[in-house]
């Protein structure tokens, strides 16, 4: 007979069931269109069981960004960044998702607005995501053997400000866009950066 699970393990079945449920229902309705009674039914649990895991539907809702912007970063690493091919391709597979993902973050950031005493759980996902392009500038001047012509973070900031630019002129023209234009834009910012520390120290 296999064990039984642990009250931890039941735990974060139902967690990661509220979640993937309400990833869903998401998608479709968008956050204001989702109630905590759908997402408990969907996943087959009370509304007792999504209280037992979650403050508010909001609570939820930060929680679903933080893990899908871990995963996202996680899939990222693992790409072959000999060539700039894979990263185009994971762009591209993301492209039909790209509206439902900027609506979520969208209505999370109008409902922070009103409620401050938020603003730090959804600054951890902007952390999150400024701190993986950080390394990855990082990484690209290091293999060069060339100084960064500002601090990384803050190119890393810049960077993140004109992806989040780009996604929403893309929900806007989808067709007008190509999928991957996030890389090229990243592409020509380092070189740019690149020439500029070229310049400012010259071998």
């Amino acid at each position: 007979m296999s064990p039984r699970p642990t009250r931890e393990q039941t735990q974060r079945q139902t967690r990661a069931r509220l979640l993937a449920a309400a990833a869903e229902l998401i998608a479709d309705h968008g956050v204001n269109g989702t109630s905590i009674e759908q997402i408990a039914d969907r996943a087959g649990y009370s509304r007792g069981a999504f209280y037992s895991n979650f403050k508010d539907k909001y609570d939820l809702v930060l929680e679903l960004l933080l893990d899908q912007t871990r995963q996202g970063i996680d899939e990222v690493s693992a790409l072959d960044h000999s060539t700039l091919e894979p990263l185009r391709q994971y762009n591209r597979d993301r492209a039909p998702h790209i509206t439902s993902w900027l609506t979520l973050r969208m209505e999370l950031f109008l409902h922070v607005l009103r409620h401050p005493e938020l603003r730090p759980r959804l600054a951890e996902r902007e952390h999150l995501a400024r701190t993986a392009l950080q390394a990855g500038i990082e990484h690209h001047f290091a293999s060069t053997g060339r100084t960064p012509p500002a601090d990384p973070a803050q190119l890393a900031l810049i960077v993140h400000a004109l992806e989040d630019g780009l996604l929403i002129q893309k929900s806007l023209t989808p067709d007008e866009l190509p999928d991957d234009l996030a890389v090229d834009a990243y592409l020509l910012l380092i070189r740019s950066w690149t020439a500029l520390s070229d310049k400012e120290n010259p071998t």
